[in-house]
């Protein structure tokens, strides 16, 4: 893992097309910018993770031949 120090305003490049900004930083949290093309799909980790689950939970559904649409699923906080 590559760790950098960044001040307001200051960017960090990823490859030639995703650009990571730093707009505002505060106590104990920052705020950043993403500028990325609309083929690289951005996300908070913890969502992913929430949609992984989602999406093995569905399949192991599937697998069971139990209806998805009938079953309800947790909601994100």
């Amino acid at each position: 893992m590559l760790v950098l120090t960044r001040k307001r305003n200051e960017m960090i490049r990823i490859g030639d097309d995703v650009v990571i900004k730093v707009i505002k930083t505060g106590k104990g949290a920052i705020k950043i910018g993403i500028e990325a093309p609309s083929n690289v799909r951005v996300l908070r980790a913890e969502l992913a993770t929430f949609e992984e689950m989602q999406a093995a939970e569905e399949s192991a559904e599937e697998d069971a031949g139990l209806r998805p649409d009938l079953i309800m699923m947790p909601q994100a906080v």
